[in-house]
């Protein structure tokens, strides 16, 4: 039986306002930036990358909302140093994509280009000026691991269900073959596999914070020191990056996308040791994922279709249109805090707003709704490879 698949988003753009800057993408960085000739080659290099537009902030990013009203761009990268970012920074960027105009929707698509030094954020910055292709994968999670989206793949499962077994992807035979393995060596695996592959795609989803990734939770770990990342082994091991474009997609990690102004941090190993080009990662505590695991969903389920940066463009607006469904009242309110007393806090406003008891579903998509970092260069082509047979439906917008 032939497979249908219907894909329905309520999306309105302000299409006639796209695109009046300079091939509709701006360079958005702050003073100090401004003032460090090091850091501002990389805005340069932007500029003439994209032939943009330029603006500049002291304090806040806040204070970029009247320029960006102005200009109305299709793309938005800001470049800025470790120090400068924090949670509260990509919070407040995604709400100012949605106030550009007065509907409910992001207007551009955005991300953030930085690293543990200059020269690494110039790296990031030329090795996402030519399309790429996803080619090979190491995946810790249960999604993707039958490897079909790849020529070469490995797993394991890191997660809390049952960690203890490992997979991949035979290259003769196209058929990825699944081994026991005990939770005490995943981490020993994954390293393996990683020297092995020199992946192009890294997908992780357990345990973890501003400052270590468990593999799998409370027995391996990942840490960061100085801009790269080692494992936590009986002596440290520091893993190597790598010379060509790589993504690194932490779909369900708690904070690991969270660089808490330091360049120390989890985010900063992965985007300057390990050379991701491209990150997505949470910048609070997850326990919801429609914003990571849907973003990730959009990508594999549609490969090919569509970038990273437009599937996680693409998902972000489909859960706000459900939101605003639920509860319109809320849809331009913040969140109530990421703090101990969240669920309470959360689930009152909810509550108020639809007039009874709400779901986890209700109170989930709201705490998710301006929370996933992109770091990366949000016009940046990265796609996985097409495979026929599932994209077997066609998409329009206007």
């Amino acid at each position: 039986m032939r497979r249908y698949l219907f894909l329905i988003v309520f999306i309105i753009f302000s299409v006639t306002g796209w695109a009046k800057g300079k091939d509709g993408y701006v360079v958005a960085t702050s003073e100090a930036v401004r003032a460090d000739a090091a850091w501002m080659k990389v805005v340069d290099a932007l500029v003439k990358k994209h032939k943009a537009d330029v603006i500049f902030y002291k304090e806040n990013i806040g204070e970029l909302q009247k320029p960006l009203r102005q200009l109305r761009p299709r793309f938005v990268a800001f470049v800025e140093k470790p120090e400068f970012l924090n949670r509260e920074y990509v919070m407040e960027g995604h709400r100012m994509s949605r106030r550009v105009d007065e509907d409910i929707y992001a207007d551009y698509l955005w991300g953030i280009i930085t690293g543990f030094s200059a020269e690494d954020a110039m790296r990031l910055v030329d090795r996402s000026r030519e399309p790429f292709l996803i080619r090979t994968a190491l995946n810790t999670t249960c999604e993707m691991s039958d490897g079909k989206y790849f020529t070469r793949f490995a797993f394991m499962n890191d997660g809390s269900n049952g960690p203890g077994w490992w997979g991949e992807k035979n290259e003769t035979t196209k058929e990825t073959q699944h081994y026991q393995l005990n939770k005490w060596r995943i981490l020993d695996k994954w390293v393996e596999k990683y020297k092995e592959l020199d992946p192009d795609l890294l997908v992780t989803s357990s345990h973890a914070t501003e400052h270590n990734l468990e593999m799998p939770f409370s027995v391996g770990n990942l840490k960061a020191d100085a801009g790269r990342l080692y494992a936590d082994f009986m002596t440290r091991e520091y893993l190597n990056g790598t010379s060509h474009p790589r993504v690194y997609f932490a779909a369900g990690n708690c904070l690991i996308g969270n660089v808490d102004n330091d360049p120390n941090s989890m985010a900063v190993g992965w985007l300057s040791g390990m050379n991701a080009t491209a990150m997505v990662g949470y910048v609070v505590t997850t326990w919801y994922g429609r914003n990571g695991w849907g973003g990730l969903k959009y990508w594999v389920t549609n490969p090919g279709r569509y970038s990273l940066a437009e599937a996680i463009y693409m998902n972000q607006q489909d859960f706000l249109y459900q939101q605003y469904q639920w509860y319109p009242s809320l849809i331009k309110e913040n969140y109530p805090t990421f703090d101990g007393n969240e669920f309470q806090l959360a689930g009152q406003k909810v509550a108020e707003a639809i007039k009874g008891q709400p779901t986890a579903d209700q109170v989930g998509f709201w705490h998710d709704r301006d929370v996933l970092a992109y770091y990366g260069d949000p016009k940046w082509n990265v796609r996985l490879q097409e495979i026929p047979e599932e994209t077997d439906f066609t998409v329009t917008s206007k």
